[in-house]
């Protein structure tokens, strides 16, 4: 499979060291917001000619020089020579403003992203080995949608904690059944772990809102796996409270 490189990527690198170059295959498709984010902070991007074996990121189609249109505007079909500052890559060459409502989608992709990382590293911290294993899962879904979007393919079966799409709902649904517990009202007494939870879960709401503006009913996989994402998050937040596994 191939790969992404997206902001939240870098900064999850980051977190764990500072460093002013990034190394990729030549295979590796770099979001927008991810080189902003290496011109922000000073940090060089290095192409090699090799396939990269590991990271999260997608596969890479170098844009080929073709005069005046190089770039080629989704909306109108315009070509230009240089890509436009107030525009951004739908795919390929291909154009849109940065105001584009799946560029936007892409934005909460990628905060949805930047947020999960911090409540990994906020875990991690506490010593919550479980919850830090239970998010990387939260995220690398997040990360299958984006990569679904942006190469423009069908999101692939819906699995996490190890249940499917119908089991997912079932259990987000009927809590006192399978954690012991009514449906938690959020209060700050529960803690910083159930708190970042409930916060995920609403951050997961907004990229779900999001899609359904950017797509209507063209990416209803997308829409639905939102929807199980945040069940899930709702799912682990219960887990979190009651101290029982999700089965």
């Amino acid at each position: 499979m191939g790969k992404i490189l997206t902001e939240a990527d870098l900064r999850s690198m980051r977190l764990s060291e500072d460093f002013n170059e990034v190394h990729i295959g030549k295979d590796v498709f770099v979001t927008e917001l991810a080189m902003d984010y290496m011109k922000k902070h000073g940090i060089r991007l290095v192409r090699e000619n090799t396939v990269c074996s590991g990271g999260k990121t997608m596969s890479y189609t170098p844009i080929k020089k073709n005069g005046a249109f190089t770039y080629v505007d989704a909306e109108t079909g315009k070509g230009y020579a240089q890509k436009p500052e107030n525009m951004t890559h739908l795919r390929g060459n291909v154009l849109v403003k940065k105001t584009d409502p799946r560029i936007e989608f892409r934005g909460k992709l990628d905060t949805l992203q930047a947020q999960i990382l911090c409540a990994q590293a906020a875990a991690n911290r506490e010593g919550e080995n479980s919850l830090v294993k239970d998010l990387s899962e939260i995220l690398e879904f997040t990360r299958e949608i984006l990569g679904a979007e942006v190469k423009d393919i069908p999101v692939k079966r819906i699995c996490i904690f190890g249940l499917d799409s119908e089991q997912i709902r079932e259990r987000s649904h009927n809590v006192k059944k399978y954690f012991g517990i009514n449906h938690p009202i959020p209060d700050y007494t529960m803690g910083e772990s159930v708190l970042t939870l409930n916060l995920l879960r609403a951050q997961v709401r907004e990229a779900e809102i999001s899609a359904a503006k950017a797509f209507n009913e063209e990416r209803t996989d997308i829409i639905e796996a939102l929807n199980r994402l945040s069940s899930a998050v709702y799912i682990l937040e219960c887990k979190t409270i009651s101290g029982r596994e999700v089965k």
